[in-house]
This record gives structure tokens, sequence and C-alpha cells, in this order.
């Protein structure tokens, strides 16, 4: 519902950044971080995700958390969550420190909108040993929508969570949240899944995937998004619409990455070596491609 007017608005109002052949951005969505308990969807591959996470911290990326970071829907007290994975939280904060930390809110975790709420819970932690209060992520300003801009072509790529439009997860999402909080909460531990979520209802899931290819041909736009859990990367002449996927796969987590001007799909699972031994491994599934492939000004230009 009013996808196109919720797009573009996001993109009006936009955090802007330049990229350019020395930058690195990876494009992460979907924790949906919980509290630890049954009914947490993170915690299965929350070693994978700390892993992917010291990498890509290491050898230099800003970090887009593209959305549905946190499962504020159905644990609204942050605190529980921060206790449950604070490995994680710490090298979060290490992005942060550095610079390196780009948040954007999704609608499980809209709340992120609300100033207040950031500051509240977002700002500090408590260290429970020593009964302090310590410098978490002081002035975070979370954001609805970012426009990567290449620095030589003037190429813009959206990024935005991936709700917009969607009316259950977006004009209506208290409705939602009020029944997932109440209800579905209890099933996930069970395996269970929300049937009008996009990512278990293929019908609304194509719907939004279409409704967003609508607005990528029209304002000639490279889109990423998260949102419906399904990966995407397009295909040569395809129009560029792209999909993170999410960390609540069994076993991987998916991301993007943008190295200079290349973008790739990646997975981080768990697999034996020849000797028996588990190792969490990083393997390319799309790319790397140069983005000026999905430049729609050009193919409009030329033909």
């Amino acid at each position: 519902m009013f996808t196109k007017q919720r797009l573009t608005g996001a993109y009006e109002g936009a955090t802007v950044k330049e990229f350019n052949k020395d930058t690195k951005y990876v494009f992460i969505s979907d924790h949906h971080r919980g509290d630890g308990s049954l009914s947490d969807e993170f915690t299965r591959n929350r070693n994978i995700f700390q892993y992917a996470l010291d990498y890509y911290y290491q050898n230099d990326f800003v970090y887009v958390e593209a959305g549905d970071g946190d499962e504020l829907w159905e644990y609204q007290d942050f605190k529980h969550i921060k206790n449950a994975h604070p490995g994680v939280f710490a090298t979060i904060k290490k992005f942060y420190d550095n610079d390196r930390l780009i948040m954007m809110w999704g609608n499980h975790n809209i709340y992120l909108k609300d100033p207040a709420y950031v500051e509240e819970h977002y700002f500090t932690n408590y260290d429970e040993y020593h009964e302090t209060f310590f410098d978490f992520l002081p002035d975070l300003k979370p954001i609805e929508a970012l426009v990567l801009k290449n620095e030589r072509t003037g190429q813009e790529i959206l990024t935005v969570h991936g709700h917009q439009g969607d009316a259950p997860n977006d004009q209506f999402w208290r409705l939602t949240m009020l029944s997932l909080k109440y209800f579905w909460r209890f099933l996930h531990a069970f395996g269970i899944r929300n049937p009008s979520s996009p990512v278990k209802n293929i019908n609304r899931r194509h719907k939004i995937e279409k409704n967003y290819s609508k607005w990528i041909a029209e304002n000639k736009k490279m889109l990423i998004c998260g949102h419906t859990h399904r990966f995407k990367f397009p295909k040569k002449d395809a129009l560029p619409y792209f999909n993170i996927g999410c960390c609540v796969y069994p076993t991987i987590i998916t991301a993007l990455e943008l190295v200079g001007e290349e973008i790739q799909l990646v997975r981080w699972h768990v697999q034996s070596d020849k000797n028996g031994n588990l190792r969490i491994m990083r393997q390319i599934m799309r790319g790397p491609v140069n983005v000026s492939e999905f430049d729609l000004r050009e193919f409009t230009e030329t033909n």
C-alpha cells in the first residue's frame, strides 16, 4: 500500500554517503536478536554472525545494519537483548567508535525512529559486575534510508529495510506487533511462523518485490533491501533489485558486500574440513559485478 510514495519519501529523506574504488561496505539485515530464550531465532547463528562481523571489522568495512537488527516487537526492553548477546554488541560498539556503523530501522525495530527511545536504551549500557553505567552508542542516530552515491559517476544506490509499503508491517505495524508479541512469539519456540509475514507468505513476498521493481524502473535507481528474508542478486539485464537475505536461515547468514565499485552476495556457514573439524566459511554466491552494469541511466541513454 502506497509503496511508490513510501519509497520515494525514504529516498528524498535519505542520508547520503559517497563511495569510490577504495571504500568497503557490508550490508546485513534481519538479525532479529532476542533475549536468548527459545523464541530467540538469532541464537542459532550467533557464533557465525560474530565471526563474520569480526572479519568485516578487521578488513575495514563500514557495517550497514539494514533494519530488524533487534527484535523489539517481542522484547521491547532492550536491556534483555544486550545482556543475551554481549560479544555481538561489543563488536558493534567497535564499529561505532571507529565511525563505521550505519544503523537503520525496519518494522521490527521501528522504535528506533524515536530519539527518546534511542537515548534511553542505546546511549548507555549497564555493567552488572561493577554496577555502573558506561557509554554504549552515545548520540546514535538511526536512519530509515541510505543513498550511496558513486563519487566518479554519480550513480546512486538506495538502501531501505524493505517494509515500506507493506501495509501490515508499515502503516498497520502496531496491530501486527501486538499479534506477534502476545501470540506468535510463543509459537516460535516450536518453529511455527506467522503466516501473514512475507517470509512465509509467497504471494505477499512476490507482491512486495513486484512493487519495488516498478519503483526501480520508474526512478532508475539500484535498490538494496531486506525484510522478506529471501536473498536476491539480479541477473544481467534484470532490474537492479538486491535483497540481503537474513541471519535466521538454519545454519547460515547472508550479506551483500560493496567493495570499491563491485558488489557481491556472500554467505557464511558452518562446514566440516577433511579432518572432520567444523569451521565457519565465507562463500561468494553471486558476483562480483561492477555496479555500473546496473546503472539504468546508462541503459536508458543507449537504448
